[in-house]
């Protein structure tokens, strides 16, 4: 799906829909507290968000990966594969699955550390703890089937909350004081901290980050790029590639997880030949294409940069450390 404009600020619509966002919020609450709350054989961390879309969950799981691993923690990866058309739970394996298998993130993280997916997330966590020192869980925030040792909340700078009401009035899959309540840091990745600030609880550590490209931002300045999107928020990629100095001629947005159709791409491709220029997409477009399919096709690599990583240590030490 694609977020309307009206969940960013509060509108008559959104005044209408404000009772059908109470149900929501009532029935998100229900299905959390009547979960199975399974406590998994080692810490979970749980990477999610309060928002419908992106905000850069999946980063956010990744880079917590890579400081564990730096502090020689074994880390396995959990998803629910949401639109794989596996059920799980299985380990993800990147000879044989596809984003149509696995869903794309799983495809991400699985190039990282071993990677289970499962709609059921008690089984699911069940089978990604053996043999790790630490489950990272990319998304399932409302979700109360596991217990969590650290929640963290991922919040995009810009966008921040929207109008702050719950779906369909607004972004919000939960209320948020509800929400805030339950985390234990607050990443707020891209944008400032402004947004969320006088908000969150105080006593909820927050810390800021940003995505940058992995490749030398000079090897893009300057080439022309028709660059599209099947991403939560689009206009954060298109962003990121005209900061590093490309031109884009066209930038194509298409709905979250959409599944490219050959048709679509040889489109793509005769835009961008009659255009002089390339496409350039997400990582997470680049695998749910496949590599048979992604000829012409340059995937834009991200990576968080941390402004205060070793707070970010600090905390996974204290709540997911060797004990």
């Amino acid at each position: 799906m694609r977020a309307p404009a009206f969940w960013q600020k509060k509108s008559l619509l959104s005044d209408i829909l404000v009772p059908f966002g109470l149900i929501f919020g009532a029935c998100t609450e229900i299905r959390r507290r009547i979960g199975a709350n399974y406590r998994a054989a080692c810490p979970v961390i749980c990477i999610g968000n309060l928002v419908a879309g992106g905000a850069g969950k999946t980063p956010i799981a990744l880079a917590v990966a890579e400081r564990l691993q730096a502090a020689d923690r074994k880390v396995h990866f959990l998803s629910r594969g949401y639109g794989g058309r596996e059920s799980g739970p299985l380990r993800v394996d990147l000879d044989r699955h596809t984003a149509l298998d696995v869903g794309d993130e799983p495809l991400l993280l699985a190039a990282r550390a071993p990677t289970f997916v499962s709609a059921d997330r008690s089984a699911g966590a069940a089978m990604a703890a053996e043999g790790a020192d630490v489950v990272v869980m990319d998304d399932g925030f409302q979700n109360g089937n596991v217990q969590k040792d650290i929640s963290i909340l991922v919040v995009d700078g810009v966008y921040g909350f929207g109008n702050g009401r719950v779906m369909p009035a607004g972004p919000l899959r939960e209320t948020l004081p509800g929400g805030l309540a339950r985390a234990d840091l607050i990443v707020v990745l891209g944008g400032n901290v402004s947004s969320i600030e006088g908000v969150s609880p105080p006593t909820v550590p927050i810390l800021s980050a940003q995505l940058e490209p992995v490749e030398n931002a000079a090897d893009f300045r300057g080439r022309r790029f028709i660059a599209f999107a099947g991403i939560g928020r689009p206009q954060k990629f298109f962003d990121t590639v005209g900061e590093i100095g490309c031109e884009v001629v066209d930038s194509i947005s298409y709905p979250d997880h959409h599944v490219f159709q050959a048709a679509e791409l040889a489109e793509l491709r005769s835009q961008a030949e009659n255009q002089n220029a390339e496409l350039l997409t997400t990582e997470k477009d680049f695998v749910r294409i496949g590599a048979s399919r992604s000829t012409g096709i340059t995937p834009l690599k991200v990576r968080v940069v941390w402004q205060n990583a070793a707070r970010l240590d600090e905390i996974l030490a204290e709540k997911a450390g060797d004990g």
